[in-house]
């Protein structure tokens, strides 16, 4: 590669994050699956790893040292406003997962730094451990086994139930929520959900599904009860403690003595742990499976369940995504959102717009592909369009997405790269336009080559 003053000079008047080429430097955390260091290898990133889970100190101390473009982590270590602003190279944190609530999303955006996950490489896993889970709670397979284990013959049928016929509440229908729907229904149960959002419910009514009206309502007409959602709602409200209201409630409306179990396979906040003892000591919930907590140990470190003196609440420690299968999955899925992100300025799998993708890659070759991070205030992209036509370069095509969370971007397909002068004429414009001195976040310019990468 040509070196980067030649392509894109850093000047003093642009202020923002700044890249000249396709990303060389990335810095992996808490252990993502192997396979991920040979597929940035390929699509032309450096991995570097660190073994020891960093603090926030070591976080930035190893970004700044690696030059990182891209973070890779998982879901422990946080990404906070103080890293995002102390790390200039950064312009992505990829998550290899599907939970973001370990990164500061909000100033993520202010810094022009894109965060994506995997919504999708997991998937089967945590729905099979949910399915497991149900099937093992409404035979009283755990209990059992310890019985056996301990030379007691308990043959019987008291509190052992068929799934097929039971109604289960899926409490979000997103990517994970609709699978366990789908198996769940093949096995003869009646499905119901609930999803604050419009187009879910839309989905969950064509699937035949009945969607119900509130929480209280799921809970109460529901023999068994499983949890999908993430730890904020799709509007960002944190959606700490939101389901202690409602296990008691599980069952209310079903006849007495059915199952009433409970699954959270999703997020350790969104109910506390002793509104779950309550439910269970009180019966209204008979059994119940977690996988997550509300606080989680670092690798390695002391861990104290919190249900360890409940034996009807089964523990296991966050493996919804833990199998052979699904950890090489991911590494090649975030690596290709990341190649195609560092080589084309390609979105996918972006927090900020889950279900948005930007992409100009089939046209790219031998063109310059200009992505612009910039806040959402009126005249920012304005910018951007004027900035490209007083260079009296071709704009042959662009694309262009305002983000909920007051960030936007926009990428554009040049016949040529634009100057440093030019470049700082966008960002100089932009701020008077918007009245907004960081109205731009981040620019990148990518000069493809005629064969591609």
């Amino acid at each position: 590669r040509p070196p980067r003053s030649t392509l894109f000079p850093y000047t003093t008047l642009f202020r923002s994050r700044v890249s000249a080429q396709p990303f060389s430097n990335a810095l992996i955390v808490e252990g993502p699956h192997l396979n991920l260091d040979d597929h940035l290898r390929a699509v032309g990133i450096a991995p570097h790893r660190i073994d020891k889970v960093p603090d926030e100190a070591a976080l930035i101390d190893a970004i700044r040292r690696t030059n990182a473009e891209v973070l890779f982590k998982r879901s422990r270590v946080p990404v906070t406003a103080e890293v995002l602003a102390a790390c200039a190279s950064l312009h992505a944190v990829q998550l290899c997962c599907i939970g973001d609530d370990s990164v500061d999303k909000q100033a993520a955006a202010a810094n022009g730094v894109m965060v994506f996950n995997d919504p999708v490489s997991n998937g089967r896993s945590v729905v099979e451990l949910a399915v497991a889970h149900l099937i093992a709670l409404a035979r009283r397979l755990y209990e059992t086994d310890v019985a056996a284990h301990d030379n007691r013959w308990e043959k019987n049928a008291t509190g052992r139930y068929e799934v097929a016929g039971k109604r289960l509440g899926i409490i979000g229908l997103g990517n994970i929520g609709r699978q366990v729907a789908r198996v769940c229904a093949a096995l003869g149960m009646e499905i119901t959900f609930f999803d604050s959002r419009p187009v879910a419910v839309e989905v969950g009514i064509e699937m035949g599904w009945t969607s119900c009206p509130d929480l209280e309502t799921l809970f109460r007409t529901c023999d068994m009860a499983s949890v999908h959602t993430s730890a904020k709602d799709f509007w960002g409200k944190d959606n700490d403690g939101f389901l202690d209201p409602y296990l008691c409630q599980l069952g209310a409306d079903r006849a007495d003595n059915g199952p009433r179990l409970f699954l959270n396979l999703a997020r350790g906040n969104v109910h506390s742990v002793e509104a779950l003892k309550d439910a269970i000591e009180s019966g209204k919930v008979r059994r119940a499976a977690v996988d997550v907590y509300p606080t989680e140990p670092r690798p390695g470190a002391s861990w104290s369940n919190p249900y360890a003196d409940e034996p009807r609440v089964i523990c296991t420690p966050h493996i919804g995504a833990a199998t052979q299968e699904a950890q090489p999955r991911i590494a090649r899925r975030v690596a290709t959102t990341i190649g195609e992100f560092s080589r084309y300025g390609s979105v996918r799998d972006c927090v900020f717009a889950p279900r948005a993708t930007l992409s100009l890659k089939d046209n790219a070759r031998g063109k310059t592909l200009l992505a612009v991070t910039h806040s959402t205030a009126r005249g920012t992209k304005k910018a951007v369009d004027d900035a490209i036509y007083a260079a009296e370069a071709n704009n042959l095509s662009s694309t262009h997405r305002d983000f909920d969370i007051g960030v936007a971007y926009d990428l554009s397909l040049l016949d040529r790269p634009l100057t440093s002068a030019e470049l700082d004429n966008l960002v100089a414009n932009a701020d008077s336009l918007s009245q907004d001195t960081k109205a731009v976040r981040s620019v990148r310019q990518i000069q493809v080559p005629e064969g591609g990468w």
